[in-house]
């Protein structure tokens, strides 16, 4: 068996892929190149902080439809998506919000303020909601190739943009080889019936739990990583409540889910942390995943079990 990986900084994180297969080396280091290589395409295309990217552009344009490539294309689908099956909580278009939270440049570079000092200035704890406006629900593509939405509507690729470049990713490599693409908190995993899997402590040192999980994706979503202090002292994180236009402080301040694909994961994961700690035992209910809570515990949930039904005799 021939072992390759590669890890290099992009979307503000560090990505990296790991391969395994009975291959010779130099054909798993073309395939990690070209997940490299996909990978960078999305970052370019879906980048906030470069007014010449695709999705900048797209969020200038004043047209109700723009012509977008592919990778645009799905992720305008996905973030309609993101919004529909979480009842607005991951809502993409909340871009303005998140700018006036002070997130509006890179935070390559910046180094997080401490969480425990965050915890102890933030507000007091609540469940996020949805915006009314829903403007999520207005996302198209159009059989022309084209991206629809009103006009002033803007989008911020975030956790999505990531776990869509690790989903692209996933899709290159053959069959066969088992591996794992990692992007920042977003996890394409395959070729394996279960793979080991370990979950950083939020904010701080060490492993919270370390478990299996199927092929699919898994993704961590926490306040933790970009966290700062607007002008008047206020912590402020990018994890931002669609209802009320500021950072969400619910009393969870990391959530790991699995689900079957790292945009799933993505989705599922930032959903429960923004419903805090009650809802989001009920949303992961079904595959499992971890809650970390502000006092440090850890809490497992494991996946529900599978009951089936014997079929009944024929008459």
């Amino acid at each position: 068996m021939t072992h390759v990986e590669t890890r290099w900084p992009t979307m503000g994180c560090e990505a990296g892929v790991w391969l395994t297969g009975p291959r010779p080396r130099e054909e798993l280091l073309a395939v990690a190149a070209t997940v490299r290589a996909t990978v960078q395409d999305a970052a370019r295309r879906l980048t906030r902080f470069d007014a010449g990217s695709e999705l900048c552009r797209l969020n200038a344009d004043p047209r109700p439809a723009v012509p977008a490539s592919p990778v645009v294309r799905r992720f305008a689908l996905a973030a309609r998506w993101a919004g529909e099956v979480t009842d607005g909580l991951v809502d993409a278009t909340r871009l303005d919000a998140l700018e006036h939270a002070g997130y509006a440049a890179s935070f390559t570079g910046r180094r997080p303020v401490a969480l425990a000092g965050a915890l102890r200035d933030a507000p007091a704890r609540r469940p996020a909601a949805a915006h009314p406006d829903r403007a999520y629900a207005a996302l198209q593509v159009g059989a022309d190739g084209t991206v629809r939405r009103p006009p002033g509507v803007r989008l911020d690729s975030g956790g999505l943009g990531k776990g869509l470049a690790a989903d692209l990713a996933a899709a290159l490599v053959p069959e066969g080889v088992r591996y794992a693409i990692a992007i920042g908190g977003d996890l394409a995993v395959g070729g394996a019936a279960r793979q080991p899997l370990a979950v950083r402590r939020a904010g701080g040192t060490g492993i919270a739990h370390t478990f299996e999980v199927p092929p699919g994706g898994v993704a961590t979503s926490g306040v933790h990583a970009r966290l700062w202090r607007r002008p008047g002292g206020d912590p402020a994180h990018h994890l931002i409540d669609p209802g009320s236009g500021r950072p969400a402080w619910t009393g969870l301040v990391a959530v790991t889910a699995v689900a079957e694909d790292a945009v799933a994961a993505e989705v599922l994961a930032k959903a429960a942390l923004l419903a805090g700690p009650l809802a989001a035992r009920r949303r992961l209910r079904a595959r499992g995943g971890v809650l970390q809570h502000e006092d440090g515990r850890v809490e497992v949930l494991c996946p529900a079990p599978v009951v089936r039904v014997p079929r009944r005799a024929a008459a």
